[in-house]
């Protein structure tokens, strides 16, 4: 029996419905994988985002805790070196200060007299001795023979003069070796009362030690000129040209000269005296600054 007209519609119209209900299901779930594309997309960046951000944190964080090992391990360092200072500064405990410094000081020797030197920069395997010029002078005031120096292991090392200063009474001569240099201190920042050792040899007893306090500054020496420390501090012949050191263990004066007939009453030549004579000496002899 063939399909009456309005069954032909009822049916073309179900059919248009289904196609019609294909083609919005088909827009409905294309359009819902465009958006979870992009939500995927979205959060695929997000994570990356992410990821880096936790690495830069994480690697802030192991810089930081590198940091603080660091400023922990100087912080204790400098904990340990002003326990030190305070400890010589208030029990005049010497015995690091004067350990340490004993190897940078040489017995100075010519065949006319002996006395006391240190050394104060180093330029490979050459050292630079500081002395007393007067410590190499003969007894007709020329330059002695024969200069050599004692380490404190006792070797024997001959040494080569450079260069002198008459006013202020420093000489400096270089040896072959490597050996430790003393520091030069700030003579600008002593004060009366503090605290000091003078390291030398005298009357040929090398490498002693003795101990006491700066008793005035800017004393005037035999040369006329404002530039000694006035120490109670034991000096006597054969000190000369040896370091007057402070509770740093920096040298703040070359022990230069004792006034006799008096006791305790010795002088140095103040630091920064020495590094301008030191440095005058090896411009002219050298061509540099051996002291910056």
């Amino acid at each position: 029996m063939p399909l009456q007209t309005h069954h032909k519609i009822i049916i073309g119209s179900f059919s248009s419905l289904v196609v019609i209900a294909f083609i919005v299901t088909g827009i409905l779930l294309s359009t819902l994988y465009i958006q979870q594309t992009r939500n995927y997309n979205s959060l695929k960046d997000q994570l990356s985002e992410l990821q880096t951000t936790s690495q830069s944190q994480i690697n802030a964080i192991s810089g930081n805790l590198l940091q603080l090992k660091t400023d922990l391990e100087t912080s204790q360092q400098q904990t340990t070196q002003q326990i030190s200072l305070l400890k010589a500064s208030a029990n005049s405990d010497f015995s690091g200060i004067i350990n340490s410094s004993i190897p940078s000081v040489v017995t100075v020797i010519t065949n006319s007299a002996q006395g006391t030197g240190f050394i104060v920069n180093q330029q490979g395997r050459s050292d630079y001795i500081v002395t007393n010029a007067h410590v190499l002078a003969d007894s007709s005031g020329n330059l002695a023979s024969g200069i050599r120096v004692i380490t404190d292991s006792q070797n024997t090392i001959s040494a080569q003069f450079i260069g002198f200063n008459a006013t202020l009474d420093i000489a400096l001569l270089k040896i072959s070796g490597n050996y430790p240099a003393l520091t030069l201190g700030d003579s600008g920042k002593i004060q009366i009362g503090d605290k000091v050792v003078a390291i030398g040899n005298p009357l040929g007893l090398q490498f002693s030690a003795s101990e006491g306090i700066i008793s005035a500054i800017h004393r005037t020496g035999i040369n006329g000129l404002p530039y000694y420390i006035q120490t109670d501090t034991a000096l006597n012949p054969g000190n000369s040209g040896g370091p007057l050191i402070d509770n740093e263990g920096n040298v703040i004066g070359i022990n230069n000269f004792k006034i006799s007939g008096g006791e305790n009453l010795g002088f140095a030549l103040e630091s920064n005296y020495i590094k301008q004579a030191v440095n005058e000496i090896s411009q002219k002899a050298l061509n540099e600054t051996l002291i910056a």
